[in-house]
C-alpha cells in the first residue's frame, strides 16, 4: 500500500500544500495567496481547504501525517508560533495544537528553513551526506543544519538562524533589530538596496535606466548585457555570501553547503565567487567544502515538511534526529 504525507508550506505570500510519496515525489499540489491580514482562523481554513481538495481529488490509500513548514521564530517543541511578522495574529499562537484539532492525522511543525534543509538532505542535493548546511538567500537569510546525520534543532527547536550572526560590528540595521547581521548584507533585499543606491550614484550604468524597478533580477539582467556596475555588485554579493558561508563551514564542518532561495536562481553566476572566497579564506582543512545548488528549488520546504511526517513514524523519531 502506497503511503503518502501531506506537506504544508505556510508563507506570508502563499499557502502551498502537496501530497508527497516516500521517495519525495510530489503527486499533487495546490496553492493560493495567503490571506495574511485576516488572522489565524482564516489562514488555518486556507490550509484545510487546500488539503481537503487534494485528498478529495487524489483519494490516497494511506496518509501517514501532516508536516507543516512555517516562518519563525517558532517554538517547535511547544508547537507555538512565537512571532511570524508576515502573518497577522501569529504571536504566541498554538499553531500545532490548532492544526491538530482540524486534522485526523498526526501533525508535525517545523521552521521553514529547517524543513527545507530536511528536504534537501532526504531527497535533494544533500542526499547521502551526514553533514550539511542549508542556506536560503531570498528576502532574508535562513538556514538549517544536519550534523552527524541528525537535524540540529537546539533550544525550542530554533537553531540555525544563520542570517542573524553578526558579520559587521555596529553595521547596517537588520529587520530583526540588531545591526550588522549576515541578512542585512547578504540577503536579496540587501543586494537590491545596494544596487539602488549605487545606481543613483553612477552615470554609466543601465541599471534602472528604463524606469523599471531596481531589484536582483534587473541587476543580473544588466550584468548579462555587460553592465560594469551590475557585474561589480554581483561579485560583491558573492564575496559577502562567501564570507558568511566560510564562517558556517568553520562552525559546523559540513560535507557541503546547499544554497536555496530566490538568489539561488542565479547560482551559476554567484557560485564561482562564493567558492573562490572559501578557497582563499577557509582554513586549509575546510577549503574543499563545495557549495551546491538546492535540487528541489522552491519545493525544498514543501517536500521537507512532508518528510517530517515520514520520519516521525520511524525509529529514531524525528525529535531525536
Amino acid at each position: 500500500m502506497q503511503q503518502i504525507a501531506i506537506g504544508i508550506d505556510l508563507g506570508g505570500t502563499q499557502v502551498r500544500a502537496a501530497l508527497v510519496d516516500e521517495q519525495g515525489r510530489i503527486l499533487a499540489r495546490a496553492a493560493e495567496s495567503t490571506d495574511a491580514l485576516a488572522g489565524p482562523a482564516r489562514v488555518l481554513d486556507q490550509i484545510c481547504g487546500l488539503t481537503d481538495g487534494l485528498l478529495a481529488a487524489s483519494n490516497p490509500a494511506s496518509v501517514v501525517g501532516v508536516g507543516v513548514s512555517a516562518p519563525g521564530p517558532l517554538d517547535t517543541v511547544a508547537g507555538i508560533a512565537s512571532h511570524i511578522p508576515t502573518l497577522s495574529g501569529f504571536v504566541d499562537f498554538p499553531l500545532k495544537a490548532e492544526l491538530q484539532k482540524r486534522f485526523p492525522f498526526p501533525v508535525d511543525l517545523e521552521n521553514d528553513a529547517i524543513a527545507a534543509a530536511i528536504g534537501e538532505w532526504q531527497f535533494g542535493a544533500g542526499k547521502g551526506f551526514d553533514n550539511l548546511v542549508y542556506v536560503t538567500v531570498s528576502t532574508g537569510i535562513g538556514g538549517g543544519v544536519v550534523s552527524d546525520g541528525r537535524v540540529v534543532r537546539g533550544r525550542k527547536g530554533m537553531a540555525a538562524h544563520v542570517g542573524h550572526m553578526s558579520v559587521v560590528p555596529n553595521g547596517e540595521l537588520c529587520p530583526c533589530g540588531n545591526r550588522g547581521c549576515f541578512e542585512a548584507y547578504g540577503s536579496g533585499t540587501a543586494f537590491a538596496r545596494r544596487a539602488q543606491m549605487r545606481a543613483m550614484e553612477s552615470s554609466g550604468t543601465t541599471i534602472g535606466s528604463d524606469g523599471g524597478a531596481i531589484d536582483s533580477r534587473s541587476v543580473f539582467a544588466a550584468a548579462r548585457d555587460g553592465d560594469r556596475l551590475a557585474n561589480q555588485l554581483i561579485d560583491e554579493e558573492a564575496e559577502i555570501l562567501g564570507r558568511g558561508f566560510t564562517s558556517l563551514i568553520h562552525i559546523f564542518s559540513p560535507d557541503i553547503i546547499v544554497m536555496g532561495g530566490g538568489l539561488s536562481h542565479e547560482f551559476d553566476r554567484l557560485q564561482p565567487g562564493i567558492q573562490a572566497y572559501i578557497t582563499q579564506w577557509a582554513m586549509p582543512a575546510f577549503k574543499d567544502v563545495r557549495v551546491m545548488l538546492a535540487a528541489l528549488d522552491q519545493n525544498s520546504g514543501l517536500v521537507g515538511a512532508a518528510a517530517l511526517a515520514f520520519l516521525s513514524g520511524k525509529v529514531p523519531a524525528i525529535d531525536q534526529l
